[in-house]
């Protein structure tokens, strides 16, 4: 019974999982950015918040779901103001690996009013937080980030 009980906490654990650590590209191939997260949220709110189709704004043909109709709002305004860095990649794979990772839309930092997307999931059947490894060494990363993203986009 014991052993049983184990199992079930493993196997819950383990669905459980899958959509915490879920990663998303920054625009899928329907063009929606961050798998249709409100990039308004993030620095309004300081939290990951899912958008509706509902409220959708477009920009250099990318399109953006929010959660609302003010947010939807304030980005058709000012949208370089809440628009990712790196166009939505993981910052850290962008500075550090000069790579385009896909994100967890939920692992995020905003900085000097600017939002900062990370890969949070399974790699190769380990758990890599890039956020956690970003932020040992921050000034190191933004110091060239943009001079990576300039070499790579």
């Amino acid at each position: 019974m014991k052993n049983l009980k184990s199992k079930l906490v493993v196997a819950f654990i383990a669905l459980f999982s899958n959509g915490v650590f879920a990663q998303v590209d920054a625009v899928d191939k329907s063009g929606l950015a961050i798998g249709g997260y409100d990039v308004v949220s993030y620095q309004k709110d300081h939290k990951a918040v899912q958008g509706t189709a509902d409220f959708t704004e477009q920009n250099d043909k990318i399109t953006y779901h929010f959660s609302s109709k003010e947010n939807a709002k304030a980005f058709k305004a000012n949208p370089k103001k809440y628009l990712p860095q790196v166009n939505g990649y993981c910052a850290w794979g962008v500075a550090e690996k000069d790579s385009k990772f896909s994100i967890n839309p939920e692992t995020f930092k905003v900085v000097d009013n600017k939002l900062y997307l990370f890969f949070n999931g399974d790699l190769n059947g380990t758990t890599v937080n890039t956020l956690d490894i970003w932020n040992k060494d921050e000034s190191k990363y933004l110091s060239k980030i943009d001079s990576k993203w300039a070499a790579i986009k």
